[in-house]
């Protein structure tokens, strides 16, 4: 990759000379390749000591509108109007003149990978300093100008103001530019009382009208001319291959062009595709008739004896047995425990599918030496390094010869971060010499996904005579993400096992986290908090029964297990490989038990899960950190003749500073409905190596007449802002099987509930 290039104070003023009075600014990582109309650079600081450096163009244009580029990917969950707003809010714009633009896939952006709910989290004060450098400059302008000190001046609603002057950014754009950058560390970021879009309520979205519209465009949107439509027929079992195929009658398909294997691919199968036969066609009914008519004859490799039901069966005895030392406290094997005082239990979830209702899709042409792609990614930078490795070209001297153009995305959750829908179109451009999109049925997103792995936790603990507990033991065992990376992966990794596992919050005196061996069989992958739903199934269904076999309230038996309020680094408590989500080295972001209790005792109280209810209805609650926030969760049943129906389901969540309130509750309610889905009927299953499943009428989720009213509080915090898109997730599910519990006596501990009950 290019080195980062600098702006001299020569370069910056022959720019300045070109610039017809527009105000550009931004951050460089990698060559500027900057425009005539570019006339500013801002080198932001280095970023969690990585080595990179992050930021966002902002752009002041002639008739005074600001153009900002969102460097992160746009899925649904609002970033491209967060990112936006804070640099509109730190630079004093007035919104309804704010242009948000989606960037490509660019080093100068710095880290564009958009998951892990990292986008505010990680990059807030250095997505501020865009803001602030253009704000600076602005009032420096001003300041000559007026012949007043800059202190004395100050930006508010697209005007530069000093006293009852006043002069708009299209006047002091030109003048702006030609000024010398500020020194980052001399500059003063607002103060959070001073903020005039950050956390407001009446903030319009950017691009909600052309997608309520539909003018928005998605990766399935993009036409060329000449472009040929593929569809793919791929090994029904991860590391399968082609023995052979005939392609005669697919050919006679009225629009087929071309039927083209795709290579083979070793093993470790990473985010790349996984071999096939694609159908070209000059439309997709022809493409899709043209696959159905193929017949191809499989090598389906050493995966084809996986069986979900009985891998599973085999987790549960792994995880039964004493597994690989996370974090040990004191020494729990010692004890001899009580049986009338001790609870031990095991808990299973299934294979989960990501099911965004856009599948991926991917566009690729080359002309020449170069490429360009269209894709519906979040990871639009590491889609690039792969185009580039699969057209064999150097990383760093062919860098700027891929053209990668990114598109908002009907939805991801995780799946849309693996780009070997990318890939698959730049092979096939590269092989017909032709405009190629590859389109992915309903059917091939469902069989051909990167999964939330099944997994097994296990828990053993002893009531104390003050109903907490001094001795814990648990484990957790599934199939870890690392094994698509290095197929020799055996455990589950501390980035794993710190979500929401060894990192458990508990004044414990003798506490021990372990994980077992395991085989991997199907391509795992990241989806909407990974292994915090099950882990936080677990935990917050054993806390319920600890606290019915205590007779006390399960909102005390957190209480009573969380113990004094106090910051909690789980690395001083022997977890030495505790990760935080990147961010376990910033004190702002050590665990706080008052924050857990908060969100606790607020969803109680809100919801009124506390109240007494009549026979067959319960309450059930559930909490869980993740992604640097705390999210509670409140869900009625009511329960008859087996038959469960969810009446109301509440989420508080403490976030830290809330940015966009519309989104963060968008991104409850969605959690809400993920998680009822999850819980109630949602699974996929293997077979012969293969998935069973097909589309939505045997992969359910949760239709508009099983999703109850929804209620999400927001608690106001001035800690640094936390995740949004994953942390609602996690306490759903135990919530809700908890509340059956309540309802009817019926403990869930196998997930999904359909396999116990009546849904």
């Amino acid at each position: 990759m290019s080195q980062v290039s600098i702006l001299n104070r020569r370069q910056f003023i022959a720019l300045t000379g070109r610039t017809g009075g527009a105000l550009m600014l931004g951050s460089a990582f990698g060559g500027l390749g900057l425009s005539t109309s570019a006339v500013a650079q801002a080198v932001l600081p280095k970023s969690d000591g990585l080595g990179e450096q992050l930021g966002a163009f902002v752009t002041i244009k002639n008739d005074g509108s600001v153009d900002i580029i969102c460097h992160r990917a746009e899925m649904g969950q609002g970033i491209l109007t967060s990112v936006p707003q804070i640099i509109a809010d730190e630079l004093g714009a007035d919104w309804s003149q704010v242009n948000a633009i989606l960037g490509n896939a660019d080093p100068k952006y710095g880290d564009q990978s958009t998951g892990g709910s990292a986008s505010i989290r990680k990059h807030f004060t250095h997505i501020r300093q865009m803001g602030a450098v253009a704000r600076d400059l602005l009032e420096q302008a001003a300041a000559n100008q007026w012949n007043v000190k800059k202190s004395k001046v100050r930006t508010q609603n697209h005007e530069v103001i000093y006293k009852s002057r006043r002069l708009s950014f299209a006047e002091l754009a030109e003048a702006a530019a030609k000024l010398p950058l500020p020194d980052l560390d001399s500059l003063e970021l607002k103060s959070r009382a001073d903020y005039t879009l950050i956390g407001k309520e009446d903030i319009a979205l950017q691009g909600l009208e052309k997608i309520v519209t539909g003018k928005a465009t998605y990766a399935q949107d993009i036409q060329l001319p000449g472009m040929l439509i593929a569809s793919i027929e791929r090994p029904p079992v991860v590391g399968g291959k082609v023995k052979s195929f005939d392609a005669s009658e697919a050919k006679k398909i009225s629009g087929v062009v071309d039927v083209i294997q795709l290579k083979d691919r070793s093993f470790p199968v990473n985010v790349k595709p996984v071999s096939g036969v694609a159908v070209l066609a000059t439309n997709t009914w022809a493409a899709i008739e043209g696959r159905k008519k193929l017949k191809v004859e499989w090598d389906h490799g050493p995966n084809v004896s996986h069986d979900s039901e009985t891998y599973k069966a085999e987790l549960v005895k792994k995880v039964a047995r004493k597994g690989k030392e996370a974090r040990v406290e004191g020494d729990v094997y010692s004890h001899t425990f009580n049986a009338s005082r001790t609870i031990e239990a095991t808990y299973t979830v299934p294979y989960h599918h990501h099911m965004s209702m856009e599948t991926p899709a991917a566009t690729a042409v080359i002309e020449g030496d170069r490429c360009r792609v269209w894709s519906g990614t979040q990871a639009a930078q590491w889609g690039k390094r792969l185009v580039l490795e699969e057209l064999g070209l150097d990383e760093e001297a062919d860098y700027d010869k891929v053209e990668f153009n990114t598109t908002l995305m009907g939805g991801a959750f995780g799946r849309k971060s693996k780009n070997d829908f990318t890939v698959e179109a730049v092979e096939l451009a590269k092989a017909t010499g032709k405009p190629v999109k590859v389109v992915w049925s309903r059917e091939d997103d469902v069989k051909h996904g990167f999964y939330h792995s099944t997994a097994a936790n296990y828990i053993k603990a002893e009531l104390t005579d003050d109903n907490r507990s001094d001795h814990w033991i648990q484990r957790v065992v599934a199939p870890p993400i690392a094994w698509i990376f290095d197929d020799k992966t055996t455990h589950l990794t501390n980035g794993d096992l710190s979500l929401g596992f060894a990192d458990i919050p508990f004044n414990i005196e003798n506490l021990s986290c372990e994980t077992p061996e395991i085989t991997t069989h199907v391509r795992t992958g990241w989806l909407r908090s990974v292994g915090n739903i099950n882990n936080a199934f677990a935990l917050g269904s054993f806390v319920d029964e600890l606290a019915n076999k205590a007779g006390i309230s399960t909102q005390k038996m957190w209480l009573n297990l969380l113990g004094k309020d106090r910051k909690f680094d789980p690395r001083g408590e022997g977890f030495e490989g505790y990760t935080h989500y990147g961010q376990a080295d910033k004190e702002e972001y050590l665990l706080e038990i008052a924050r857990f209790k908060g969100v606790l005792n607020e969803v109680v109280t809100k919801s009124g899960a506390s109240e007494k209810l009549p026979d067959g209805q319960g309450w059930g609650i559930s909490i869980a950190a993740s992604f640097n926030s705390y999210a509670a969760a409140a869900t009625k049943v009511s329960v008859i003749d087996d038959k469960v129906t969810v009446l109301e389901m509440h989420t508080a969540i403490d976030c830290g500073l809330v940015i966009t309130p519309d989104r963060v509750r968008s991104q409850m309610e969605g959690a809400m409905i993920m998680g009822l889905s999850m819980a109630l009927e949602s699974e996929i299953t293997m077979k012969d190596g293969a998935i069973v499943q097909n589309n939505f009428y045997d992969y359910p989720v949760s239709r508009m007449p099983q999703v109850p009213d929804l209620y999400v509080h927001l608690i106001k915090s001035n800690d640094a802002p936390g995740g949004v898109g994953e942390p609602g997730l996690p306490p759903i599910l135990p919530s809700i099987t908890n509340a059956i519990f309540h309802a009817s006596g019926t403990r869930i501990r196998d997930l999904p509930v359909k396999k116990t009950m009546k849904v």
